[in-house]
């Protein structure tokens, strides 16, 4: 499987922590809540947390806090379509293929929920054929990213799609929850909105680099669930987001690196570059430290967590457009993705 084109969507408008604090500081919420949240959300929005902005779909930072299932279905309903037909026409651009050509669309999500499925809004707003296998995937969290581009290289070789969009789109300004509890509240300070998506295709284009999956493997551990999940709460989803998950973020993202470069007889130094979820600044520093590894290894992850939050499923596609714009060494290059399960995936790729 090679990747053809990449293409990204983020919301126009950008939020910086501090605008973030401030906004929460004048809303009704900040006397629904204790001493100690109020405590916690100036913790991690006035010190370096490793996010400095997100992009989110508000006009105001206030319609942030009104919290209630129609509104936060409304606002994924008018933007999740949107954010992910942006990154599809981008990544269409970049690969110089129409939308004719496009054989399967796989599309992935867990901030919102529509039935009939983000699939359609994309084939429509992109144009696809009418006949195209159009796939749904939820629930898989921040980890979404990889078993997304494992379906669409199985539809490559089995021969039943010559070319395949996966997208993944998050609108978690449409996940919205706020409580006393301070995972709840630290995740509330972490997430933006943004799609990203891929064209994947059976054989090279003749633009751009050459990228090709050669391996790829993936950990699900679910008696780790509850460390990290959305639960249904007041008809809203509510995010647990607990201490371990840095320490199982690194732990299961090495073992899956591990079983990947084995198999190739590679190890860490032969990796040219890191395409890592970031999950936020303490999963960084934990991988880092698991991987042996400076942070200047994770530097495109960095950057993008800075820039753009942590976007769930979409972000990787941001890390992997970054290391592409900066030119980064050709050679082996490791993507992976973990969240919600506990689950981890990674691929190895080669990259000229």
């Amino acid at each position: 499987m090679y990747f053809r084109g990449l293409g990204t969507a983020t919301p126009p408008l950008r939020y910086t922590k501090a605008e973030c604090l401030a906004a929460f500081q004048r809303s009704d919420w900040f006397a629904r809540l204790d001493s100690r949240s109020h405590l916690i959300a100036r913790t991690v929005l006035q010190r370096d947390n490793g996010i400095e902005a997100r992009r989110l779909a508000l006009d105001s930072l206030d319609e942030v806090f009104t919290i209630d299932p129609d509104t936060l279905d409304r606002r994924f309903l008018a933007h999740a379509p949107t954010l992910a037909a942006g990154a599809g026409a981008r990544a269409l651009a970049s690969a110089g293929i129409e939308a004719a050509a496009i054989d399967a669309v796989v599309v992935s999500t867990c901030t919102g929920y529509l039935c009939p499925g983000l699939s359609g809004y994309v084939v429509e707003r992109l144009g696809l054929r009418a006949d195209v296998q159009a796939f749904d995937l939820v629930g898989q969290g921040c980890a979404a990213a990889l078993p997304n581009l494992q379906l669409g290289r199985s539809l490559l070789a089995s021969g039943a799609a010559e070319h395949v969009l996966s997208v993944c789109v998050e609108v978690s300004s449409a996940a919205m929850y706020l409580d006393n509890d301070p995972g709840v509240l630290i995740s509330a300070c972490l997430f933006g909105d943004g799609a990203g998506a891929a064209v994947l295709s059976a054989m090279p284009g003749e633009r751009g680099r050459r990228i090709e999956w050669k391996d790829g493997a993936s950990l699900i551990e679910p008696k780790q669930r509850k460390a990290l999940m959305f639960e249904q709460k007041d008809g809203m989803l509510r995010n647990i987001l607990t201490r371990e998950v840095p320490t199982l973020a690194a732990e299961y993202a090495h073992r899956v690196l591990a079983t990947v470069l084995g198999r190739a007889g590679l190890n860490s130094g032969d990796v040219a570059a890191w395409i890592m979820h970031a999950g936020g600044r303490d999963v960084l520093l934990a991988l880092e430290r698991r991987f042996e590894l400076d942070g200047d290894a994770f530097r495109y992850s960095a950057a993008m967590l800075r820039e753009y939050g942590n976007l769930s499923s979409a972000f990787v596609y941001f890390v992997l457009e970054a290391a592409l714009a900066d030119d980064a060494p050709s050679g082996w290059w490791w993507l992976s993705s973990f969240g919600a399960g506990f689950s981890c995936h990674g691929a190895l790729l080669r990259v000229q």
